[in-house]
Protein backbone atom coordinates (compact mmCIF):
# COMPACT_ATOMS: atom_id res chain seq x y z
CA UNK A 1 0.00 0.00 0.00
CA UNK A 2 1.24 3.55 -0.52
CA UNK A 3 3.16 4.96 2.48
CA UNK A 4 0.81 7.77 1.94
CA UNK A 5 -2.15 6.41 2.22
CA UNK A 6 -1.29 4.33 5.46
CA UNK A 7 -1.84 7.47 7.63
CA UNK A 8 -5.14 8.17 5.63
CA UNK A 9 -6.39 4.65 6.26
CA UNK A 10 -5.53 4.46 9.97
CA UNK A 11 -7.28 7.85 10.78
CA UNK A 12 -10.46 6.36 9.30
CA UNK A 13 -9.90 3.41 11.24
CA UNK A 14 -9.62 5.07 14.40
CA UNK A 15 -12.75 7.31 13.12
CA UNK A 16 -14.82 4.44 12.79
CA UNK A 17 -14.10 2.82 15.90
CA UNK A 18 -14.77 5.65 17.54
CA UNK A 19 -18.19 6.17 16.12
CA UNK A 20 -19.01 2.65 16.55
CA UNK A 21 -17.87 3.24 20.46
CA UNK A 22 -20.88 6.00 20.63
CA UNK A 23 -23.14 4.19 18.75
CA UNK A 24 -22.49 1.16 21.27
CA UNK A 25 -22.30 3.18 24.18
CA UNK A 26 -26.22 5.11 23.01
CA UNK A 27 -27.36 2.20 22.76
CA UNK A 28 -26.64 1.17 25.85
CA UNK A 29 -28.10 3.92 27.54
CA UNK A 30 -31.12 3.19 25.32
CA UNK A 31 -31.81 -0.09 26.48
CA UNK A 32 -31.17 0.76 30.53
CA UNK A 33 -35.06 0.15 31.88
CA UNK A 34 -36.94 2.34 34.28
CA UNK A 35 -37.11 1.65 37.69
CA UNK A 36 -40.36 2.52 39.52
CA UNK A 37 -39.08 1.26 42.77
CA UNK A 38 -36.07 4.31 42.54
CA UNK A 39 -38.71 6.23 41.34
CA UNK A 40 -41.07 5.56 44.16
CA UNK A 41 -38.09 6.22 46.73
CA UNK A 42 -37.41 9.11 45.12
CA UNK A 43 -40.97 10.65 45.24
CA UNK A 44 -41.43 10.17 48.90
CA UNK A 45 -38.05 10.70 49.99
CA UNK A 46 -36.33 12.98 47.81
CA UNK A 47 -32.56 14.03 47.83
CA UNK A 48 -31.56 16.50 50.04
CA UNK A 49 -27.81 16.67 48.49
CA UNK A 50 -28.79 18.24 45.15
CA UNK A 51 -32.27 19.90 46.72
CA UNK A 52 -34.23 17.72 45.37
CA UNK A 53 -37.69 17.62 47.89
CA UNK A 54 -39.87 14.75 48.18
CA UNK A 55 -42.77 15.11 45.72
CA UNK A 56 -44.90 13.90 47.92
CA UNK A 57 -45.02 16.65 50.05
CA UNK A 58 -46.98 18.56 47.13
CA UNK A 59 -48.11 15.88 45.47
CA UNK A 60 -49.38 13.45 47.88
CA UNK A 61 -49.47 10.06 48.21
CA UNK A 62 -48.67 7.58 44.87
CA UNK A 63 -49.21 11.58 43.40
CA UNK A 64 -52.61 11.79 44.38
CA UNK A 65 -52.26 15.54 45.47
CA UNK A 66 -55.34 16.69 47.76
CA UNK A 67 -53.93 20.19 47.06
CA UNK A 68 -56.08 22.01 44.58
CA UNK A 69 -53.30 24.47 43.41
CA UNK A 70 -50.40 21.14 43.40
CA UNK A 71 -51.61 18.74 40.32
CA UNK A 72 -52.30 15.28 40.45
CA UNK A 73 -49.92 13.25 38.83
CA UNK A 74 -50.83 9.62 39.35
CA UNK A 75 -51.37 7.81 35.80
CA UNK A 76 -50.06 11.08 34.12
CA UNK A 77 -47.95 9.87 31.15
CA UNK A 78 -44.55 9.48 31.55
CA UNK A 79 -43.70 11.43 27.66
CA UNK A 80 -45.87 14.57 29.71
CA UNK A 81 -44.04 14.65 32.92
CA UNK A 82 -40.85 14.09 31.56
CA UNK A 83 -41.32 17.02 29.22
CA UNK A 84 -42.60 19.73 31.54
CA UNK A 85 -39.78 18.73 34.39
CA UNK A 86 -36.84 19.56 31.44
CA UNK A 87 -38.64 22.45 30.71
CA UNK A 88 -38.61 23.48 34.35
CA UNK A 89 -34.77 22.88 34.48
CA UNK A 90 -34.08 24.82 31.09
CA UNK A 91 -37.01 27.57 32.72
CA UNK A 92 -39.03 27.37 29.69
CA UNK A 93 -41.82 26.59 31.60
CA UNK A 94 -40.96 29.12 34.88
CA UNK A 95 -41.92 27.84 38.25
CA UNK A 96 -40.15 28.83 41.57
CA UNK A 97 -40.32 25.79 43.21
CA UNK A 98 -40.25 23.36 40.65
CA UNK A 99 -37.29 25.01 38.56
CA UNK A 100 -34.39 24.36 41.27
CA UNK A 101 -36.04 20.82 42.42
CA UNK A 102 -35.72 19.97 38.21
CA UNK A 103 -32.24 21.12 38.07
CA UNK A 104 -31.19 18.84 40.60
CA UNK A 105 -32.63 15.37 38.94
CA UNK A 106 -30.98 13.40 36.73
CA UNK A 107 -32.33 11.61 33.48
CA UNK A 108 -32.36 8.74 35.27
CA UNK A 109 -34.52 10.06 38.28
CA UNK A 110 -37.10 11.54 35.84
CA UNK A 111 -37.32 7.86 33.89
CA UNK A 112 -37.65 6.29 37.07
CA UNK A 113 -39.90 8.46 38.43
CA UNK A 114 -42.57 8.29 35.31
CA UNK A 115 -42.43 5.05 35.67
CA UNK A 116 -43.55 4.74 39.26
CA UNK A 117 -46.16 7.15 38.87
CA UNK A 118 -47.70 5.96 35.58
CA UNK A 119 -48.26 2.95 37.66
CA UNK A 120 -50.01 4.82 40.49
CA UNK A 121 -53.71 4.43 40.25
CA UNK A 122 -55.25 8.24 40.14
CA UNK A 123 -58.28 9.00 42.70
CA UNK A 124 -61.17 10.49 41.16
CA UNK A 125 -62.77 13.89 40.95
CA UNK A 126 -65.88 15.36 40.79
CA UNK A 127 -67.92 18.35 38.96
CA UNK A 128 -68.94 20.53 41.78
CA UNK A 129 -70.55 23.18 39.76
CA UNK A 130 -73.83 22.23 38.39
CA UNK A 131 -75.08 25.08 36.69
CA UNK A 132 -72.31 24.92 34.32
CA UNK A 133 -71.05 21.32 33.71
CA UNK A 134 -73.02 21.32 30.51
CA UNK A 135 -71.34 24.49 28.85
CA UNK A 136 -67.71 22.19 30.43
CA UNK A 137 -69.07 19.53 28.99
CA UNK A 138 -70.25 21.57 25.06
CA UNK A 139 -66.90 23.06 24.99
CA UNK A 140 -64.97 19.92 25.96
CA UNK A 141 -66.90 17.86 23.14
CA UNK A 142 -67.49 19.83 20.51
CA UNK A 143 -65.73 22.91 21.21
CA UNK A 144 -66.67 26.83 20.22
CA UNK A 145 -67.36 26.62 17.01
CA UNK A 146 -67.80 30.94 16.55
CA UNK A 147 -64.79 31.20 18.39
CA UNK A 148 -62.75 28.55 16.36
CA UNK A 149 -61.74 26.87 19.63
CA UNK A 150 -61.49 23.25 18.80
CA UNK A 151 -62.92 20.28 20.88
CA UNK A 152 -60.25 19.53 23.79
CA UNK A 153 -61.26 15.98 23.39
CA UNK A 154 -59.75 16.39 19.97
CA UNK A 155 -56.42 15.81 22.06
CA UNK A 156 -57.33 15.16 24.62
CA UNK A 157 -59.27 12.27 24.48
CA UNK A 158 -63.52 11.64 24.74
CA UNK A 159 -62.77 10.81 28.62
CA UNK A 160 -59.52 13.20 29.47
CA UNK A 161 -57.48 10.63 29.50
CA UNK A 162 -55.13 11.95 27.06
CA UNK A 163 -52.66 10.69 24.12
CA UNK A 164 -49.56 8.80 25.49
CA UNK A 165 -46.21 11.09 24.34
CA UNK A 166 -48.53 13.80 23.20
CA UNK A 167 -51.37 15.46 25.50
CA UNK A 168 -51.39 14.79 29.02
CA UNK A 169 -54.13 13.25 31.23
CA UNK A 170 -57.00 16.21 32.69
CA UNK A 171 -59.76 13.19 33.83
CA UNK A 172 -59.94 13.99 37.41
CA UNK A 173 -57.85 17.30 38.05
CA UNK A 174 -58.28 19.64 40.41
CA UNK A 175 -60.30 22.49 39.33
CA UNK A 176 -58.23 25.23 40.91
CA UNK A 177 -54.99 23.75 39.00
CA UNK A 178 -56.96 23.35 35.58
CA UNK A 179 -58.46 26.94 35.45
CA UNK A 180 -54.87 28.33 36.74
CA UNK A 181 -53.16 26.79 33.82
CA UNK A 182 -55.22 27.48 31.25
CA UNK A 183 -55.45 31.11 32.71
CA UNK A 184 -51.60 31.36 32.85
CA UNK A 185 -51.56 30.27 29.22
CA UNK A 186 -53.98 33.12 28.61
CA UNK A 187 -51.63 35.83 30.48
CA UNK A 188 -48.65 34.38 28.85
CA UNK A 189 -47.29 33.31 31.66
CA UNK A 190 -46.51 29.91 30.64
CA UNK A 191 -45.82 29.44 26.93
CA UNK A 192 -44.46 25.67 26.44
CA UNK A 193 -47.37 24.85 24.94
CA UNK A 194 -49.83 24.81 22.16
CA UNK A 195 -52.75 25.88 24.46
CA UNK A 196 -51.56 29.61 24.32
CA UNK A 197 -52.98 30.38 21.04
CA UNK A 198 -57.16 28.54 21.67
CA UNK A 199 -57.10 29.76 25.00
CA UNK A 200 -57.01 33.27 24.40
CA UNK A 201 -59.98 33.04 22.40
CA UNK A 202 -61.60 31.40 25.68
CA UNK A 203 -63.64 33.64 28.91
CA UNK A 204 -63.23 33.12 32.35
CA UNK A 205 -66.84 31.73 32.14
CA UNK A 206 -65.81 29.11 29.70
CA UNK A 207 -62.44 28.33 31.75
CA UNK A 208 -64.42 27.83 34.56
CA UNK A 209 -66.48 25.57 32.99
CA UNK A 210 -64.21 23.41 31.16
CA UNK A 211 -61.85 23.01 34.69
CA UNK A 212 -64.99 21.63 36.29
CA UNK A 213 -65.81 19.90 34.15
CA UNK A 214 -62.99 17.73 33.49
CA UNK A 215 -62.40 17.11 37.25
CA UNK A 216 -65.58 14.83 37.18
CA UNK A 217 -63.79 12.41 34.04
CA UNK A 218 -62.76 9.45 34.75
Amino acid sequence: MNRVCLPIVKSLFVAFLTLASIAHASEEKKAVKADPAKGEALYNTGDASRNVIACIACHGAAGNSSIAENPKLSGQHGAYIHKQLLDFKSGARNNAIMGPIAKGMTEEDIRNLNAYLEKSKPTPGAARNKDTVELGKHIFRGGIAEKSVPACAACHSANGAGLPAQFPRLAGQHQTYTETQLIAFRTGARKNDQMSKIVKRMSDEEIKAVADYVAGLK
